[in-house]
């Protein structure tokens, strides 16, 4: 009888039977591919081109009972599995190689309940999905900042953006979560139900099994805010960083800052003699009223002579998507970050330093303001730690060629590696690629917690089954 090969967890092969997995295949109301299928390779298509992966079979569920069957046949096949959201993460570890890959991207239900501030989101919705339903009633989830973004991936790894210093983590604001769990179980996280499991969710990844519906507590929010940025030449970076200390450092909980330095974009609201030339910006949003947001950014709008100023009123979804060209799927990404407790002289030096180093036009420098709300929760309170932090840096290579891949890498491990005596020692756990290895998944969540995460990995997956991820491994 002919059978078909997959990889195990452990890196070998195992052999099933072809009628038991077209058996399978029929098993289920979603849509599987296998390589011999149509659509198969756009199904393996993520948004980091700089990886490359071949699943033996994917299953794009079209809802729980899928997800169920899907990780019993896996667990009872001993088959490697790789779990996709929004296939957004900058490791790639939506897919995995001759494995089973366990597609979520077409859950894409949310509910909102406007009069208890409450929303409902399946695991296949990016930021853009839900910031539509949510602000068709004046309500955000604290997110991320780009909106092609999944929403799975950033809750479950803690989850930052423009509303994180008034609202805090996208994952501090998560209420309950229906998980299915590596023995086939589906289970109910809340604070009141499975609370381990709830506090592991919260920051540790898809390390304890796959959710099919967050509950997120919503805020009201704009629809109108007051955001945007502006830009300066490199030649003015000293003064722009400095600037961007001070005026950081007194914002209120309400106003974020975003540091950036790149090569000039193509924009058109920049004089086209600029395009491609290195640029120092500054963006922000402030989330609270128009009256105070104006107020607040005065000093930053009448700081020296920038080569655009667009700040101003604009609905929240705008702003939301501003940086989402500058990500587009597709390209090659490879990023490098740390926490830092501060924006020291030296550290604003060697960050203009190494901007000049750039070589590709995508590539940017980027340190993105925390603090605020984040602070208002213990180290412990949740599994999304280093909340002591101020800034968080992402040194973020991107390019189209892959005959510059090396160069690129080069670039970005060497800007992280100047600016790591300045870090807190922390990192941020969905920021890391794929060959940093166990320190550093410690380093995203301290030893107290990753000491909590191990034994809820031995209670809930002690076989390792959800290992394609930023990995807690069981210690069993």
């Amino acid at each position: 009888m002919t059978q078909v090969t997959f990889a195990t967890r452990e890196g070998g092969t195992t052999r099933v039977d072809e009628e038991t997995v077209a058996s399978f295949r029929a098993s289920l109301r979603g849509t599987t591919f296998g390589p011999e299928d149509d659509g198969y390779d756009d199904a393996c298509s993520i948004w980091n081109a700089m990886i490359e992966k071949r699943p033996a079979l994917i299953v794009r569920c079209s809802g729980t009972a899928d997800v169920i069957e899907a990780v019993n046949f896996a667990r009872d096949h001993d088959i490697l599995v790789s779990v996709r959201g929004g296939g957004h993460n900058i490791a790639g570890t939506a897919l995995c190689n001759d494995g089973l890959t366990i597609d979520l991207s077409g859950l894409k239900g949310i509910h909102v309940d406007r009069k208890k501030r409450t929303v409902r989101a399946q695991p296949g919705c990016n930021l853009g999905d839900l910031d539509r339903e949510t602000q068709a009633f004046g309500l955000a989830v604290p997110a991320g900042i780009v909106t092609d973004t999944g929403i799975a991936g950033l809750t479950l790894g803690g989850g930052f953006g423009w509303l994180t210093r008034r609202f805090g983590y996208t994952s501090d604001n998560l209420l309950s979560a229906d998980v299915v769990t590596a023995d086939g179980s589906f289970l109910k996280a809340s604070e009141n139900e499975n609370a381990d499991l709830f506090w592991g969710l919260r920051g540790g990844g898809g390390n304890f099994g796959i959710v099919t519906s967050f509950e997120y507590q919503a805020h009201p929010v704009g629809p109108q805010v007051m955001a945007g940025m502006v830009i300066h030449p490199m030649e003015k970076a000293s003064e722009v960083v400095s600037f961007f200390r001070e005026f950081s450092a007194s914002a209120p909980d309400e106003l974020t800052c975003l540091l950036n330095l790149r090569p000039a974009p193509p924009a058109p609201f920049l004089p086209e003699e600029v395009h491609g030339k290195p640029i120092v910006v500054i963006a922000v949003c402030h989330s609270g009223s128009l009256e105070d947001g104006e107020r607040v950014l005065q000093p930053l709008k009448k700081f020296g002579d920038p080569l655009a100023d667009v700040i101003a009123p604009k609905p929240f979804t705008v702003f939301q998507s501003m940086l989402d060209t500058a990500q587009p799927p597709g390209r090659h990404y490879y990023w490098k970050s740390e926490y830092l407790p501060e924006l020291s002289e030296d550290a604003g030096d060697i960050l203009i330093e190494n901007a000049s180093k750039i070589s590709s036009p995508h590539s940017a420098i980027l340190l993105f303001q925390l603090g605020g709300a984040l602070t208002r929760y213990g180290d412990t309170d949740t599994s999304a730690g280093n909340r002591n932090a101020a800034y968080i840096l992402n040194v973020a290579a991107s390019w189209e060629d892959p005959a510059v891949t090396d160069e690129q890498v080069a670039w970005a491990q060497a800007t992280w590696s100047a600016m790591q005596r300045f870090s807190t020692g922390g990192v941020y756990v969905n920021f890391l690629t794929e060959e940093e290895g166990d320190q550093r998944v410690r380093a995203a969540y301290g030893a107290a917690n990753y000491e909590r995460l191990v034994k809820l990995k031995d209670k809930l997956d002690p076989q390792n089954m959800f290992r394609l991820n930023q990995n807690i491994p069981p210690s069993v």
